[in-house]
């Protein structure tokens, strides 16, 4: 793998979690505050009634724990998985486009015997000035858990604050350019499938996976390079130049246990990959059309760029595909992303399994 010395980090051993801090977040402040939810660890009691802001909430046994049920869930016969939410009822909260996200969850939900209801940013009073915090309160009295995607990074958290401890919990399924936590949980599942392991670390020690493309609007790949930190595993961002991971993430990945370099140049890195994780250079974060321009393309995976690459390196997408998988790769048994798709279903029915609780 080619990669300037200069940017590789060395691997270092994750220390603690400094103490959180209190913090105040007010409508007008929508950062995200891990620090006001709480750990989800091997006690799958404690989760019942846990809000899910950011991938950091989840330890390595919380991470075991919600792949163990998602392997069981998929596992069950369907008639069985069908009585386990009977009931309970999921508002599906989306003020921005969505395909496999927004129709996973309904799915699991409806797989797990619950009920599920949609909003829309275009059909809810948010259209007549309604606070987020005011819809989230008013959906809380209607359902059991939230799914909430917005165009603001922290949104979740605000939504989650708004409902408080005994509300309904929330569920962040993307805020902007911030996180997408259940997305980095299927990641991790799918990457264990892939790699024929039970477990993250089992999957993931000494490994190398590359994240490829708009490493600073993708929300997806910031989270799952925070959920990598916590093993020893080699990250590597490629990036055009203007879209590289941001510093904040790297800060996450270099406190962990793994290390990480920078390239621009994918082919140097194709060969000694074990897992690429493939995403498009996203429009809609781009306030310059022209800059969007010269920017997209800028990576292709193809059967051809795919001939250098290692038997069993598996290829990772959240979808949707613009341009940068060529539907070429698609026949190829190392194209994981269609059922990394069906994996989401099975990890997101463990989620709110475990959320909801018996």
């Amino acid at each position: 793998m080619v990669v300037s010395p200069e940017r590789a980090h060395p691997r270092k051993e994750m220390p603690p979690l400094p103490p959180a801090s209190p913090k105040k977040c007010t409508p007008n402040d929508r950062r995200p505050t891990l620090e006001k939810h709480r750990t989800l660890s091997k006690d799958a009691a404690a989760w019942v009634g846990s809000s899910v802001v950011g991938i950091r909430q989840f330890d390595e046994a919380g991470l075991n724990l919600v792949l163990a049920r998602a392997e069981e869930l998929r596992a069950a016969p369907r008639a069985e998985t069908r009585g386990r939410q009977t009931g309970k009822i999921l508002a599906n909260v989306f003020y921005e486009p969505s395909t496999r996200t927004s129709c996973s969850f309904q799915a699991a939900m409806l797989r797990l015997g619950g009920e599920v209801f949609c909003v829309a940013e275009s059909t809810s009073s948010a259209k007549k000035g309604e606070t987020l915090e005011d819809t989230a309160r008013s959906l809380g009295c209607y359902a059991d858990v939230v799914v909430l995607r917005h165009p603001e990074s922290g949104a979740a958290a605000a939504a989650a604050q708004a409902l408080g401890p005994a509300g309904a919990p929330v569920i962040n399924a993307g805020d902007g350019v911030g996180e997408h936590p259940t997305q980095a949980l299927l990641d991790l599942y799918t990457l264990c499938r892939e790699l024929g392991e039970a477990t993250p670390r089992a999957a993931l020690s000494g490994k190398t996976v590359a994240l490829v493309g708009d490493l600073k609007h993708g929300r997806t790949v910031h989270s799952l390079a925070k959920a990598l930190a916590a093993f020893p595993v080699s990250l590597v961002f490629v990036a055009p130049p203007g879209l590289e991971m941001p510093a904040a993430i790297k800060a996450v990945v270099e406190a962990g246990a793994g290390s990480f370099a920078e390239t621009t140049d994918l082919k140097s890195v194709v060969a000694g990959a074990d897992a690429l994780y493939v995403t498009r250079v996203q429009r809609e974060r781009f306030l310059d059309p022209a800059q969007y321009e010269k920017t997209r393309g800028s990576y292709v995976v193809d059967a051809k760029l795919m001939m250098a690459a290692k038997p069993n390196c598996a290829v990772l997408h959240p979808l949707p595909r613009v341009d940068e998988i060529s539907t070429d790769f698609d026949s190829d048994p190392r194209a994981a992303y269609f059922r990394q798709m069906e994996n989401g279903l099975y990890a997101r029915m463990a989620l709110l399994d475990l959320l909801l609780g018996e």
